[in-house]
């Protein structure tokens, strides 16, 4: 059974990023005291007392602003609205009453769902001021004072949200989710392409570099299996970035990574390779993360017979840090490739968790060091007693041998080429750790 939605709306600047990290219990919106920060819907998991639902973050509601991203942000909070159970309308109560609100309370109460009304920064404690009364006004019933920030008020708060969900259902277990991180420079196209997978504005989509700031989480359950998109912030080069938020979004970003089992790492084929593309990618080789680099905008390229193998082969000496990387030509746009990229995703998400045992390892390696016999320095010979797999994500070897200054870089990868040749391990990067032994 799907969770119920619960949405958390209101003019810019009134506090409910803060609330929704405090019912969510983590930082998942990114909060600071410039308006318009929060413009994506943020989702999260929130559990009150026998009750689990998905809690949303909208940005700012400016329902008479003609602005492109503010009028976006209107649209992505209808959205949130639409497919809500309850909404959360947040209120400040150092402002009081504003014109706004009241338009913002309108517009909530032409679609008919049951609304909480919070007013937001009562963080004195005590009796509420007499600006607390005020609020009856907007019509909306009895207000609740909340501080977001110290998290007074907020039992009150849920207790009010779940008496208008539904009694909760012992819920089937869900199929493991395999979360992806969507990661790039800016304006690739990531949000068109989580749009386009979702098939509906998951994101705010423009022209505009640096629209996305948070990372947004999409579930997408097809054939192919259940998936958890992470849309990140696009990141580029830190003497690039002069603004606070923007700082922030790239944190975010690198959060992203940290909590994905695979990363997207996104291209734009008319502009080609970059030395940021580089950058971005060798974050999530960094991680261990099993990757797939996806050229967007293939449908934008002038063809002939030989562009995409050209093209794939520049890109392999571009990415040669991380050539086990599968390369994938799509559009955002129009869909192409866009079923053998779910393929993909799937893929090498096992071969990252792929696990082999000890004996099997250690035949491949019996036979490489005697087709090429281990190095050596002063008439000392490397040894490599045995190796066995320590971890996965990414597959992780322990290597014992008599000198570890012997075993060379180059000798690691012929080694790991050889592991590959049999067990594949496509699309994610290997890591040895090397045990001296005597």
């Amino acid at each position: 059974m799907a969770k119920p939605v619960v949405a958390i709306v209101g003019r810019p600047n009134t506090g409910k990023s803060t609330l929704f990290n405090k019912l969510v219990g983590q930082r998942l919106s990114i909060v600071d005291d410039t308006p318009g920060v929060t413009r994506d819907r943020i989702f999260g998991d929130c559990e009150w007392l026998r009750w689990h639902f998905l809690l949303v973050d909208t940005g700012g509601i400016e329902p008479k602003a003609d602005d492109v991203i503010l009028s976006q942000m209107r649209r992505q909070a209808q959205l949130a609205i639409d497919s809500a159970a309850v909404i959360i309308l947040v209120t400040d109560i150092r402002s009081g009453v504003v014109a706004t609100d009241a338009d913002v309370a309108a517009m909530l109460q032409k679609s008919g769902k049951p609304i909480v009304l919070c007013v937001n920064k009562c963080d004195s404690v005590g009796d509420l001021p007499l600006e607390f009364y005020e609020f009856y006004n907007l019509g909306l019933g009895d207000p609740i004072a909340v501080s977001a920030v110290h998290g007074h008020g907020t039992g009150d708060l849920l207790d009010a949200v779940v008496q208008y969900l539904p009694e909760p259902e012992a819920q089937q277990e869900q199929d493991s989710l395999i979360s992806v991180a969507v990661i790039g420079k800016p304006n690739v196209g990531k949000s068109s392409l989580v749009n386009r997978i979702s098939g509906e504005e998951r994101s705010i989509v423009s022209d505009i570099a640096g629209t996305t700031r948070d990372a947004i989480d999409t579930v997408v359950e097809n054939e192919f299996g259940s998936f958890l998109f992470i849309d990140t912030a696009g990141m580029r080069r830190k003497s690039r970035i002069d603004d606070q938020l923007e700082k922030y979004s790239i944190l975010r970003a690198r959060m992203a990574v940290d909590r994905a089992n695979v990363c997207v790492i996104m291209i734009d084929a008319v502009e080609g390779f970059t030395e940021q593309d580089s950058k971005v990618a060798g974050l999530a080789h960094e991680q261990g993360k099993a990757c797939i680099i996806a050229v967007n905008k293939w449908d934008a390229v002038e063809k002939d017979g030989a562009t995409m193998t050209a093209y794939r082969k520049k890109l392999m000496g571009d990415f040669s840090f991380m050539s086990y990387a599968p390369i994938i030509f799509i559009s955002a746009k129009t869909s192409q490739r866009l079923d053998r990229l779910f393929e993909l995703i799937k893929f090498v998400d096992e071969q990252n968790a792929m696990r082999i045992s000890t004996g099997k390892l250690n035949d491949v390696l019996a036979a490489a060091t005697a087709r090429v016999q281990p190095p050596t320095d002063k008439g000392r010979r490397l040894k490599i007693y045995y190796m066995t797999q320590a971890s996965t994500r990414p597959p992780t070897f322990v290597c014992f041998v008599n000198r570890a200054d012997l075993f060379h870089y180059s000798y690691q990868r012929y080694i790991e080429n050889q592991i590959r040749e049999v067990f594949g391990l496509e699309g994610t990067p290997v890591r040895f750790v090397i045990r001296e032994r005597e």
